[in-house]
């Protein structure tokens, strides 16, 4: 992901920055959505794996990246605390 457009957004809910999801956390996340315990708050199922994601700064909210292309869509991110907990 370009470093200039990390930059520049922000979660659309809170407005707090976001950052790439590192690889240990993005391998828990695939394990989650392998396992079918991932839904985003559309209350859709998430089925395919990650290949890149942001987390907002708290950690606690998830945004896809699908095609390089951050998926800023409130009801297309994820709660943290289903993959954590």
């Amino acid at each position: 992901m370009d470093k200039k457009l990390l930059d520049m957004i922000v979660c659309p809910a809170t407005k707090l920055p976001l950052e790439l999801l590192d690889g240990e956390r993005l391998e828990q996340m695939n394990a989650a959505i392998a396992a079918g315990r991932v839904s985003n708050l559309g209350e859709q199922q998430v089925t395919g794996a990650m290949a890149e994601a942001l987390i907002r700064r708290d950690g606690h909210v998830v945004y896809p990246i699908l095609d390089g292309i951050p998926v800023l869509l409130e009801e297309e991110s994820i709660d943290w605390n289903q993959v954590a907990g």
